[in-house]
Formats: structure tokens, sequence, C-alpha cells
């Protein structure tokens, strides 16, 4: 559901440059509630919307745009309930500015879920004091009007006036509560619902300065930052006069930092007036002595022998026990056992991570390339021991984050780095810094036991996870919901934990967690699927028919979308497939989406893979906001999902990372990419977002398909892993 607004108050202002109109609101959510009459006036207005004499309309987009479209998609349900004429429309970033925009982040695909019916209501409060603007100075009913493109029409009379002429006579109208305005009829949407392409697309195609790599500030000099191989580790001694020396190196120094890995960590900052040459100096002058402490004795198989002996020792503890797993086991017509493993993934983000600082007066001003640019805020002001109100921070555009700009450290690092010099400066990682300092998404390995029936109902369900974290606390995104699917569903059910103690930074990855329990669970089912002698698609809808008192999801909901991507990809007809050749199926309900995918894949005899199709079927409520970027965002899920799945891993040993740069870290190239059909199941439920909940099926769909086509089941990923000949 969308947030409700409530009408604390109304700003309407004459611009400071033409005259014109400023439209804004308070949010209940920004001041408690026992706030006082007298708290509530010193709130400033959030202003979204600006009309000029000339009809031009301005509308700010509040939420960090990391390549999901938002910047371009909450303007558009502004625009729609404004009534506006879309081609008078400037978008414009907006500041981080937590008095008057809330929840002003990019993460977990709840743009839409937060702000879809707030910013219809902002839309319409000001289409409300235009038409009651216009009906004044007719002296006619405001019933009487209507708008449509920035105009109001009064048919009766057959006057017309546009929104840019209204802006001097709606400037002294009180404007109607926000929360009793009325909204449109879906039916009559005009904006929502139309394909409109990216606002920043001819920029980004040809090149312009757009991101934050771009970002440029007179007298501003450059900044690299050199930081233990070894999470946390910190620096003993350094040849600081030596890099002090180099060609266009202006100065080096230490930051002492501390131990958390999500702040300030131990390093070199080297800074100059060109940052290749201050590259150079990191690269071909620098030696540091570091301490690299206790992590430095951890390692990819290390893990996995911690796993494998966890076990055979039985879980640590429970998320959820029902019924009695080893009596249903024991009468089960058919039983299956199998174990999974998935790698650490990082991020991998186009544009490495960068930011620009100003640290002036007890001030810092930043330029920042953050998804969550409160906490940021926050972080940076703990750091240098300065209030949050002494730090300004603009939102530059982000080629890519995918959860990796959840976490603001290059943030923190170059405000500590700032606050040391006379003039602005930028910090920049290079593509090593990425992959070597990501905040990954972490490993997991799996156990399953089940007890499935000859017709295909599941007796039980017995799974042990050995992931990451500490006594019973995960790791950041190692852990898992003890209803997530089919916990809920089958009566005798246990989910049993281990976790392994470890210094590797882990964070949110797109649709985090889900990425990879979709995977060993989707892919799992399949197994008991086969064991019964069942087709996949009818085991999952009778698995699905079967719900308990506590669930995730709504059965009905994934059922239609199951049902419509089987049709779809003729799922029925598919052993008419050429041998080598198979149908993979899989669904997963995460961040309020609904999808179920089929891929269909071939493998030659000599275990050479290619993915040839994949269906996706959606249900993500009862709008599609903007079907063009709906489907980029489906298509790049199920790219970003394929990548993942086939050639992708990050290891370590002696607390290092292994793969430094992509020719280690493979992504999907246009030639290996498949046809996507994509469709959606429209509902009777609100809108939610589409950034995440495409990916996950895409994984175990793809490994479904493999073993149809060649009979090797995946367990263990990345795919390249595996030989598939047959």
């Amino acid at each position: 559901m969308g947030t409700t607004i409530e009408r604390r108050g109304f700003l309407k202002v004459s611009a400071l440059a033409g005259g014109g109109l400023l439209f804004g609101s308070y949010f209940d959510f920004l001041a408690p509630a026992e706030a006082s009459a007298a708290e509530l006036a010193d709130l400033e207005p959030n202003a979204w919307i600006t009309i000029n004499p000339d009809g031009r309309i301005t509308i700010v987009a509040q939420n960090p745009e990391v390549g999901q479209g938002v910047k371009l998609m909450l303007p558009m349900i502004i625009a729609e309930e404004l009534d506006a004429d879309w081609d008078m429309v400037d978008v414009v970033q907006g500041d981080l500015d937590t008095v008057n925009f809330e929840r002003q982040f990019a993460g977990g695909s709840l743009a839409t879920v937060f702000h879809y019916e707030s910013m219809r209501q902002v839309g319409a409060s000001a289409r409300a004091v235009l038409v009651s603007a216009a009906a004044s100075q007719w002296g006619v009913p405001e019933g009487e009007l209507e708008t449509e493109a920035s105009v109001v029409h009064h048919r009766a009379s057959g006057r017309s006036i546009g929104y840019g002429e209204l802006t001097d006579a709606a400037a002294g109208i009180t404007p109607p509560a926000l929360d009793a305005v009325p909204l449109k009829d879906p039916a009559d949407f005009r904006i929502i619902g139309t394909s409109i392409a990216n606002i920043d697309m001819e920029a980004i195609v040809t090149g312009q300065p757009l991101f934050g790599i771009d970002f440029v500030v007179p007298g501003m000099v450059y900044a690299v930052y050199e930081k233990c191989p070894v999470f946390a580790g910190r620096v003993v001694s350094a040849n600081l006069d030596e890099v002090r020396a180099a060609p266009g190196v202006t100065d080096a120094f230490v930051l002492e930092g501390g131990t958390s890995l999500r702040g300030l960590l131990s390093g070199v900052a080297i800074v100059g007036d060109n940052w290749w040459l201050v590259n150079q100096a990191r690269e071909n002058i620098l030696q540091v002595e570091w301490d690299e402490g206790a992590t430095a004795a951890q390692s990819s198989e290390g893990f996995r022998a911690q796993a494998d002996a966890m076990f055979a020792e039985g879980p640590a503890f429970y998320l959820r026990q029902n019924g009695d797993v080893a009596a249903a086991l024991a009468s089960a017509d058919h039983t299956v056992e199998a174990s999974y493993t998935y790698p650490f993934l990082s991020h991998a983000q186009l544009e490495p991570q960068n930011c620009t600082a100003e640290f002036k007066d007890g001030k810092l001003e930043l330029w920042a390339t953050s998804q969550t640019p409160e906490g940021g805020r926050e972080q940076v002001a703990s750091t240098l021991g300065i209030t949050v109100d002494d730090v300004t921070m603009h939102l530059s555009r982000m080629g890519g984050g995918f959860g990796r700009r959840l976490t603001n450290d290059h943030v923190i690092e170059v405000s500590a780095i700032a606050q040391r010099l006379d003039s602005p400066v930028k910090l920049l990682w290079t593509r090593e810094d990425d992959f070597k300092h990501d905040f990954y998404r972490p490993g997991g390995y799996h156990s399953f036991e089940a007890g499935v029936q000859s017709d295909g109902t599941v007796q039980a369900w017995s799974s042990h996870f050995a992931s990451f974290g500490s006594g019973e606390d995960f790791a950041p995104s190692a852990s898992i919901r003890a209803t997530e699917f089919p916990g809920g569903f089958i009566p005798n059910f246990s989910l049993g934990v281990s976790l392994i103690p470890f210094g590797i930074p882990t964070g949110a990855m797109r649709a985090p967690g889900s990425n990879a329990v979709s995977w060993v669970y989707q892919s799992f089912m399949d197994e008991m699927a086969h064991a019964a002698g069942v087709d996949p698609l009818d085991f999952r809808l009778r698995l699905l028919s079967n719900p308990g008192d506590e669930i995730g999801l709504d059965p009905s909901r994934m059922e239609a979308v199951l049902q419509a991507v089987g049709e779809r990809s003729g799922w029925r007809n598919r052993s008419s497939l050429p041998d080598g050749t198979g149908l993979g199926l899989a669904f997963h309900y995460s961040h309020r989406g609904y999808f179920a995918e089929v891929v269909r894949a071939s493998v030659s005899r000599q275990g050479v893979l290619s993915v040839e199709q994949v269906w996706v079927a959606g249900d993500v409520g009862s709008q599609i906001i903007n079907p063009i970027n709906a489907l980029n965002q489906v298509e790049g899920a199920v790219i970003d999902g394929l990548s993942m799945a086939i050639g992708q891993e990050i290891t370590f040993a002696n607390g290092r990372t292994v793969e430094h740069n992509f020719d280690e870290y493979p992504m999907m190239r246009i030639g290996e990419a498949p046809d996507i059909d994509v469709q959606w199941v429209i509902s009777d439920n609100a809108p939610s977002g589409l950034g995440e909940p495409a990916l996950p099926p895409v994984i175990p769909a793809l490994c479904n398909a493999i073993y149809a086509a060649s009979g090797h089941r995946i367990r263990e990923l990345p795919v390249i892993k595996n030989d598939l000949s047959w």
C-alpha cells in the first residue's frame, strides 16, 4: 500500500523569478503522532511541482536514480493526477532533504510501494488548486470544469485556459486536504500506463556528463584510497615521503579508521591534480606494511570444510519445526536427498565507486552516488565529528548499484579525505578496488531431505542451511526467512541453521536472499517432482494448493503466473523438443512480486550450453506505470540472473578476494543473451516494484532446463564448474 499523506499544510508561493506556483505537502511520516502544533509549524514544506507562467512544469524526482527508472516513474505519477501536458514537463533530481522528503532511498523495489498513492495525491491537489482558480476567474462552479494536458476547460461556454495563465490567481487559494482530494479512475489515465523513454537517454548514449563519475567542480583535486587487501587490516607504516614526491601528487597521508566493515577503514590516501598520476603513484610507488588481522586465515576452502562439518553435526538452531519430519520421511513413497552450494558474488556495477566532497568552515558538501543518502549523511557526520545539519548531500545519477551503494564506505572515505584538504576532492575507485572491497552477496550451503508420495504430495521437508554469522545472528544478507516457500505449505517441515564466523563484508544484492534461496529451493522441488514422476508444473500447483496457517505469499496469484507462463512457453508440448534441448520451470515471490519463468536451453553432447529463450509471467499488481521501463527491468533482471548462474563466483584465499576484474568474473554478452518474452498478469492489488522480483526464478529455471536437456542436475554454482557433456 502507498503511504497515506495527511494534510499538515500546503505551500503556494510566487516563484523567485518570473512568478509561478510551487506546490508541496507535509508527510505525516515526518512528525511523531504526539507532535505539537508549534513543532509542526516549524516543518519546511516539501516542493515537487513548479508551474511557470509560460506553462512549463518542473517536477522534482525525490529518490536516487540508480538505473531503475524511478527518476522518471515518480514524476509520471504526479503528472498524471495533475493532468499535465507531458511534453511541457521537465524533471529534476532532488537533493537529500530529510525534512521535506520521506524514504528517500533506492532499494528493495520499494519506490512504487511507498510513493504511488502519495505522489498521486500531490498531483491531484495541485490540479484542484488550478481548477479552483479557473472557476473563480470565470465565475462558474468547479464541477463544470475539466482538465486535460495542462489546460482547464469549461465546455459549456467553450472557454479554456492554460495552467501557466492561472499561476497568479491560484497563489491565493487554499488547497483541499490531500487525504480528501479525489483521484482519477485508472481507466482515465493518459500518462500512467504509457511507455515513456528514459529522460536521460540522449545524455547517456552521447556520453554527456551525467553520472557521479563525470562530476567536476572548479579547483577539484583527485584521490585514491589504498586499503588492506585483507578486510579491516590496518596500516602499520607506509613510504609517504616517496609517494608525495611522485609526479602529480600533492599529498599522501594515513587515515587510521576503525574496525567496522561499514565505516572508515584504515588506509592510505593519495591526492593530486591528475587522477591517472595519483593512481600510478599508488600502483608503482606506494609500499604499505599491514597488520592483516585474523581474517587473513580465512578462505573459501575453509568455509566449505566448516559447512561439511556442520552438516555432519546437525543444525545449531532451528528457524522452523512443524510436525514429525522423521516419521513422515519414513512413510513416504520416495525420499530425495541433495546438497546445494552457491558462491559469494560481487555487484560488479558498471560505474566504479566515486564521490566528490568539499569541507569548508566546518561544513561538508557532497555530490554522492548513494542508494541510502540519509544513512550515509549520518555516518559521515559521526565519522567527522560534525552534525548532520552541517552536511549537504546532492544526489548524483548512478551507473548501476544492485545494492552495492546501499553501503556508503566510499562516501565516508572521501569525506574523511576532504576534511584534511583545502579544496574539493573526488575519490574514484578502480575496477579492481570494486572487486576487492565489495560487500559481497554471501555464499551458502544447503542440505535437504524430503519425502514425497507418488501422486506428488509432499510429506516432509528437512533442510539444514549453513550460512555466515555469529551464534544465531546472521551476517548481512546471509539469512533466510522461516516463512520462505514451501514453509507453511508442508505439514512436516524443519529448517535448521548453522553459522560460520568470518570477517568478509557482505550486503544486499539485487533480490537479496531470494537470488540464492530461489535456486536451491526450486531446484530441489524439481528433483522431488521427477522422483515422484509428476510434471514439475503440476507438482508446484499441487503444493501451492495446500497452504497452512502461516504463509508468505498469496497462492492464487502465484498459481496465475505459473499457469500463464506454462501456456505461453508451450510447457505441455516440451516432449517434442529435440534431444539436448529442455525446458525448466521455477517461480518465486519476493519484494511483493509474483514471478514464474520458463527457460529453454540446449546442451551439446560436448557440454556446450546455450540459453535460447526465457518466458516470464509477472504479477506486480493493478498497474504497470511505465511499460517500456517495466520491460527493461525484467529483461535486465533475467540477464543479470543468468550471468550470476552461469559464470560468476568470488572466492577468497588468505583473507583476500581472488577475482579482481571482468576477465575473471564474466558477464553475459549480447550474443549470448536469449530472447525474452514478458507478459503481465494484472491483479486487483496495489502496484509494487520491479527492480528485483523477476531475477530469482531464472536461475533455477535455467538449471532445471539443463537437467531436462542433458540429465545433469546442477547442485553447485556457477554452472561452468559442472561437466555438462552427455
